[in-house]
């Protein structure tokens, strides 16, 4: 018997028992990865989408404190911002708390379900909703396709921090000592000075001193 219901079920169904709904949008024509969640009392953008698409932000009216996201302690949520996003023919603008999230880059609680009515299929994990007196439904991610988002953000991210490791360590070395000589950066021009006794050769020296004044 139970073989026979398992069988009647849709295909795909069963790999979206253990998962929450999981897609992706649009951003400012940026494909984003999207969350959501009835469990989340909020709407919520990652920072790191407002720092890359240079989001205008605006302050938070209630600020508050997040324990879950953060294991080193209580993140305060003090800044927000408006973001237009699409899925299809879908369009529209959220109003979202700015979070250093990781799992997504938006992820769309109750207030976003609230007002739109939405209905969720726990078989089949899609959304539907009505939007503009138009129907929609969205359709989840299979966990592969989930697990290659998440793959890709993630070397993105390691990219970006092995990337910005590399700029502060260049920047910080605005003097490279060896032996007896450094070199300087200057934004015209790159000049070698070498540490020698001159007193030999003193016409040297004065070409040198003057070669640096120009």
């Amino acid at each position: 018997m139970l073989r026979i219901i398992l069988n009647s079920q849709p295909s795909g169904t069963l790999s979206q028992r253990e998962h929450i709904f999981h897609t992706r949008c649009n951003v400012s024509n940026k494909a984003c990865s999207l969350i959501v969640d009835s469990g989340s009392w909020c709407n919520c953008c990652s920072t790191r989408l407002v720092n890359k698409l240079s989001l205008i932000t605006m302050p938070h009216p209630q600020p508050y404190n997040l324990q879950w996201l953060n294991k080193d302690g209580d993140i305060v949520i003090i800044q927000q911002v408006k973001v237009k996003f699409s899925i299809g023919k879908y369009e529209n603008q959220f109003l979202c708390d700015i979070v250093p999230m990781e799992a997504c880059h938006i992820l769309l609680g109750r207030p976003w379900q609230f007002e739109k009515k939405t209905i969720h299929n726990g078989l089949t994990n899609e959304i539907t909703f009505t939007h503009k007196e138009k129907k929609f439904v969205f359709y989840p991610l299979s966990p592969q396709q989930v697990a290659e988002d998440q793959a890709q953000m993630k070397n993105k991210r390691k990219r970006e921090k092995v990337g910005k490791s590399k700029e502060e360590e260049i920047s910080s070395k605005g003097f490279v000592n060896k032996e007896n000589s450094f070199i300087t950066k200057n934004p015209m021009k790159k000049i070698l000075f070498i540490h020698k006794d001159l007193n030999f050769c003193p016409h040297a020296a004065t070409s040198l001193e003057e070669e640096i004044h120009k």
